[in-house]
C-alpha cells in the first residue's frame, strides 16, 4: 500500500514537473505577427501619403509605393478584395505598403479623394500620379498592377 502511494506520488510529481517546465516564463517574449495591412486615418494620410489640401499637385510623402483600399464593412465585393490585398502585402513585404480606409469612418478623406464607388483601390507609385481601380478583381490583376504601376516591371 505504501509502495503504491509512493509510486502514485512520484507519477504526479513527474506530471506536474513536466507540465510546469513547458509553460512560458515571464522572460519569454510572445512573438506577435505584424499585420501586413494598416488601417489608415485622415491624419495618417496627411503624414504618410500626401497633403489633402493640395491633391491637384500630387506630392507623395511615402518611403515605399503604396496601395490604399477604400472599403466599407457592409460591402460584399470589399470583403472579397481584403484577403487578396492581405496576401499581396505579405508577398511584397518591404517593397510596398498596403493601407485600408473605412469610408464610413473616414468620410472626409474619401470625399477629398473623390471616392464614389466601392471597393476603390488606389495605386500610388513613388513618382507620378496615383492610379485608381474601381471594383473587385482577382489576385492576378492586383499583382500585375503592383508590378507595372508600383514596381515598374513590364
Amino acid at each position: 500500500m505504501k509502495k503504491g502511494f509512493i509510486v502514485a506520488m512520484l507519477i504526479m510529481a513527474s506530471i506536474v514537473t513536466f507540465a510546469c517546465s513547458h509553460t512560458p516564463t515571464a522572460k519569454q517574449e510572445v512573438v506577435k505577427e505584424v499585420e501586413p495591412v494598416t488601417q489608415m486615418t485622415k491624419d495618417m494620410f496627411q503624414k504618410s501619403i500626401a497633403d489633402l489640401a493640395n491633391t491637384k499637385k500630387w506630392q507623395f510623402k511615402g518611403d515605399l509605393p503604396a496601395i490604399i483600399d477604400f472599403y466599407a464593412d457592409w460591402c460584399g465585393p470589399c470583403r472579397q478584395v481584403a484577403p487578396i490585398l492581405k496576401e499581396l502585402a505579405k508577398e511584397f513585404n518591404g517593397k510596398i505598403r498596403v493601407y485600408k480606409v473605412n469610408v464610413d469612418k473616414e468620410k472626409e478623406l474619401a470625399a477629398a479623394l473623390g471616392i464614389q464607388s466601392l471597393p476603390t483601390v488606389v495605386f500610388i507609385p513613388m513618382k507620378g500620379q496615383p492610379q485608381t481601380m474601381v471594383g473587385s478583381a482577382d489576385k492576378a490583376t492586383y499583382k500585375k498592377n503592383i508590378e507595372t504601376i508600383l514596381l515598374k516591371k513590364k
